[in-house]
């Protein structure tokens, strides 16, 4: 089922920065807090704490100098495991809160942490960006298109220091073999493939039911439509259903558009997108597909292929959740694992220096990163974030919230092609579809008052 969406021209007639100014309380929006990083103990907020919030107070907890100052949860029955757990890891308790603009009102915290489904995050990431604090956002980073350029440009005006949640840019074996590509190691590239062979069960029918006490079920759904509270458009299964989620290629795909974007080395969006999709075999709620086959074309020609296969499926390239690269001379193998293990394959190469990244030849010896700790992405990345926390200087940024919008946008353009069901032409500086009014109403969406996306941010 398709949501209700109205053209981006009539649902910004009215600019949401008083209504955001309301949420936030008593920050001034317009005016962020002057107030430096610190150059020692950084204090964090985590946002959203049952699943991905885990992974970032565990990596937090492994940096020198970070404080996990506050946890913060719609649903109230998650906060006491949480801040027992953070306790053990760091020594300190932290507070409490389940309302976000409670976070940004605390003028001792720097830096707010966001693992909340992808309909808060951009919301959430520009009125952090308001109240004068830097975030570490989630991929994917919007659930539209028009959001991740809010984002952007939120970052850009506030000066924040915006990280996009894609750790496999700080995965070490990852970028060796990033940099081997831009030095040559496999010709000149002309398409990169990302594979999301990652098979999912059936959620089944589940009928609407009360709110669990502890839930702030109207606070989850936010700027989303209301609906009843429904265990399958709860915890984790939001990702399956257009109002909150993007489904598999938003949820894990996003990991490999972005790598294949970033093997194909482009700052830009791609100029032709088409892609079929469908939802096989389960009987169930799910709105969003478990097949889906895209291509995206830049526009020197260049094409970046990705496939979703959410069903019982062989691997590809000996991987199932990666990418292959394809070069003039020769073609790579990347998968995602957290050994970041990749292999090149081609008629005439060189070995390289054991230790020096993971590739192998078709017929050679295989090489491992010699760096055990470098095989933690996640803590790498969030080390990554807070160093330029420290240092305000977004553009050493891992991965920049600008990157995370380009990549994001792949997710978005590949759905709405496949929603609509024909091939569709972009531009890429107007960030609009060509000639194509249908396709430009998926640009944006509908926002639940009061939880509007400020047109000025």
């Amino acid at each position: 089922m398709i949501m209700a969406y109205i053209d981006r021209r009539s649902f910004i007639k009215k600019s949401g920065v008083a209504t955001a100014g309301t949420l936030v309380g008593s920050q001034v929006l317009g005016q962020p807090q002057k107030r430096n990083s610190p150059n020692d103990e950084v204090q964090v907020a985590v946002i959203g704490i049952r699943s991905r919030g885990k992974d970032h107070y565990r990596a937090l907890s492994k940096i020198p100098n970070v404080k996990i100052v506050t946890l913060c949860d719609i649903d109230q029955r998650l906060l006491p495991g949480a801040v027992s757990e953070v306790e053990k890891l760091t020594g300190h308790k932290p507070g409490t809160v389940t309302e976000y603009r409670k976070v940004l009102e605390n003028p001792d915290i720097d830096a707010v942490s966001i693992a909340t489904p992808n309909h808060w995050h951009a919301l959430q990431t520009i009125w952090a960006c308001q109240a004068g604090k830097d975030v570490y956002v989630e991929k994917p980073v919007s659930h539209t298109i028009l959001e991740g350029r809010r984002m952007v440009e939120a970052a850009r005006k506030y000066e924040r220091v915006v990280q996009t949640g894609t750790q496999a840019r700080s995965r070490h074996p990852t970028f060796h073999a990033i940099e081997f590509l831009n030095e040559g190691g496999l010709g000149d590239i002309y398409m990169a493939k990302g594979l999301c062979l990652k098979p999912r069960g059936s959620i089944g029918y589940v009928k609407d039911s009360n709110i669990p006490e502890g839930v702030n079920w109207d606070t989850f759904l936010g700027p989303a439509p209301y609906r009843p509270f429904n265990e399958n458009r709860f915890h984790y299964k939001w990702h399956w259903f257009w109002d909150t989620g993007n489904g598999d290629f938003g949820n894990q795909g996003i990991h490999q558009a972005d790598i294949g974007r970033w093997a194909l080395n482009k700052l830009t969006h791609p100029v032709r997108i088409q892609g079929f999709s469908n939802f096989f075999v389960w009987n169930s709620d799910q709105e969003t597909p478990n097949i889906q086959h895209l291509e995206f074309e830049y526009e020197d020609g260049r094409i970046l292929q990705f496939e979703v296969r959410g069903l019982g499926t062989n691997a590809e390239g000996d991987i199932r959740i990666g990418n292959l690269i394809f070069g003039s001379k020769g073609w790579m193998n990347m998968a995602s694992e957290d050994v970041g293990k990749c292999q090149t394959y081609m008629s005439d190469i060189k070995l390289m220096p054991s230790g020096y990244s993971s590739y192998k030849e078709e017929k050679g010896p295989e090489f491992i990163n010699d760096d055990p700790a470098a095989s933690d992405a996640v803590v790498n990345h969030f080390t990554n974030f807070i160093d330029c926390v420290r240092s305000r200087k977004w553009q050493d940024l891992n991965a920049d919230i600008l990157e995370g919008h380009l990549s994001t946008s792949l997710c978005h353009l590949g759905n709405i092609a496949c929603r609509i069901k024909k091939p569709l032409q972009f531009n890429p500086q107007g960030e609009t579809f060509i000639d194509d009014p249908e396709a430009n109403t998926y640009l944006s969406k509908a926002y639940r008052s009061p939880y509007d996306l400020p047109e000025v941010v």
